[in-house]
């Protein structure tokens, strides 16, 4: 491949992205890929701060505004620190969530709308939206369950959000697929964390073989 890549994943709470994510990556490497992995908010400094802020299991008083604005300017961060460079160096680059992410958990779920969060996250990606985004699509009640079972796994702000919330993220995110259907990919992230990755892994294979004619 001589040009890099920027593949983006998205997801409810508890979809097991980071576990498959990781399997992606390690798929990657054996191919002979220069990968970078990464995520969102975070994965630099400041990004990683701001992370902090936003997920604060004491921050229950934040602002849906407020709460928009900090992931657009973790991601703004985010993008021209670590993964535009990555992209330029044609590395395909592996992010768990971008700006879908804040489509349908603020666009939607918090009710501030998709356009309006698009407006602030436009100005803040600059054009770079990704080549290829997979959503794993997982029941809300499954999720959570997860995430209860899982001793090691970060808890945070969001976790502690009602179930009728993770259900209306859940239809954020299928709005979200219908203004971008030739670019976001469904898997069924209830099955088995091997099943899905066997999935993930087909649909990259497909699109880069698609966009390698």
């Amino acid at each position: 491949m001589n040009k890099g890549s920027f593949i983006t994943f998205e997801g409810g709470e508890g979809a097991g992205k980071t576990t498959v994510i990781a399997n992606v990556e390690q798929w990657f490497i054996k191919a002979g890929h220069d990968i970078l992995r990464t995520r969102e908010p975070g994965g630099i400094t400041i990004a990683e701060k701001i992370r902090t802020v936003i997920l604060d299991v004491e921050h229950t008083e934040m602002d849906g505004r407020t709460e928009a604005l900090l992931y657009a300017a973790a991601r703004r961060q985010h993008l021209v620190e670590k993964v535009v460079p990555a992209i330029e160096a044609n590395k395909v680059v592996l992010c768990d969530r971008f700006i879908d992410s804040s489509l349908a958990y603020q666009g939607f779920a918090r009710g501030l709308g998709i356009d309006e969060v698009l407006s602030i996250n436009s100005f803040a990606i600059d054009g770079h939206m990704p080549d290829l985004t997979i959503y794993f699509d997982v029941d809300p009640e499954v999720g959570l369950s997860r995430i209860q079972r899982d001793q090691e796994r970060e808890l945070n702000r969001l976790d502690q959000e009602k179930l009728e919330f993770h259900h209306l993220v859940k239809e954020g995110y299928r709005q979200v697929k219908s203004r971008y259907p030739d670019r976001i990919h469904t898997v069924n992230a209830n099955e088995s964390i091997e099943t899905v990755t066997e999935e993930v892994i087909r649909v990259i294979q497909s699109h880069l073989s698609y966009n390698s004619n």
